[in-house]
């Protein structure tokens, strides 16, 4: 195999409103917890027992922290796609730590809001215009800055559920 990848897909719901701050030169940088959980019963009492994994998401990405400040609240359900990668800092003691995040940066970065909550789904994807989850196919498309997606309820694009076409599948 030539080459590696480093690719990170999380589906969850976001912690506490995220906190936005500038670079020295105005460039916005996104913060985020997303939260993922499983459940399951368990086998010798019948209990329904869950696990929650915490994630800190940094969003470089400039149209996505646009997303991510006018859409992105508490409770938000995310599709996140992004990189690993873990960066070493110092406690006030001076002992070395290591933090992993998931990053969100250039265009193979995607943040999708999967429901509706606040003004309308917004979406992006590295950059580019890309639509909100998959339940807004048949929903118009909004754009907010050339660079996110949602549900309006302006005119134009409506994609019809039921397409008839000659594909036998």
């Amino acid at each position: 195999m030539a080459g590696s990848v480093n690719k990170v897909i999380l589906i969850g719901n976001v912690g506490a409103d995220p906190e936005i701050r500038r670079t020295q030169d105005g460039r916005p940088i996104a913060n985020l917890r997303i939260a993922t959980s499983e459940t399951w019963r368990d086998r010798n009492s019948g209990e329904r027992r869950e696990k929650t994994e915490w994630h800190t998401v940094v969003v470089f990405n400039e149209g996505l922290c646009k997303v991510v400040e006018q859409y992105v609240k508490k409770g938000a359900k995310l599709y996140i796609e992004g990189q690993l990668q873990t960066r070493k800092w110092q406690d006030q003691n001076g002992n070395d730590r290591y933090s992993t995040e998931v990053v969100l940066q250039g265009f193979n970065s995607t943040l999708t809001m999967l429901d509706g909550r606040g003004e309308g789904g917004g979406a992006g994807r590295g950059g580019s215009d890309y639509g909100g989850g998959y339940e807004d196919y048949d929903q118009p498309r909004q754009s907010s800055g050339g660079r996110s997606g949602g549900q309006s309820n302006q005119g134009g694009g409506n994609f019809s559920r039921d397409l008839d076409d000659d594909i036998p599948f």
